[in-house]
């Protein structure tokens, strides 16, 4: 075999057919036509071949990637998304603080506060 012929089958082609273009893009021709087809545009080629554009394809894989796409995971690791969140230790259930420094200082300037509204209120005579 020749030098040139054994480098033009390295060349990845432009124009990918639709029979090929399902396993390009790494799925079965069901979900190609489902998912990808409808936002590609069609090439024919001669009377019944249909090509798309590989470039098209990459652009597709991008768009897509973008959207449904998530970083990888380390052995033994959550996925980033599946992070468990620290519980609080201090949640209160009812949305009430049950903290006695909180309570004391609530209770403290509660008491300040009528007082001092009382004082400033009356007219004294």
């Amino acid at each position: 075999m020749n030098q040139g012929a054994n480098s033009f089958q390295r060349i990845i082609p432009r124009l990918i057919r639709l029979k090929d273009a399902p396993f390009y893009l790494g799925m079965d021709r069901n979900r190609f036509n489902a998912e990808a087809r409808p936002y590609l545009v069609e090439i024919r080629i001669g009377e019944q071949g249909i090509a798309f554009d590989r470039l098209d394809l990459d652009i597709w894989v991008d768009h897509y990637k973008s959207r449904n796409g998530r970083p990888g995971q380390l052995r033994g690791e959550l996925a980033w998304d599946e992070k468990e969140r620290p519980d609080s230790t201090n949640a209160v259930e009812s949305g009430i603080s049950t903290s006695k420094s909180e309570e004391s200082a609530f209770a403290k300037a509660l008491e300040k506060a009528t007082s001092q509204g009382r004082k400033s209120t009356s007219h004294g005579g």
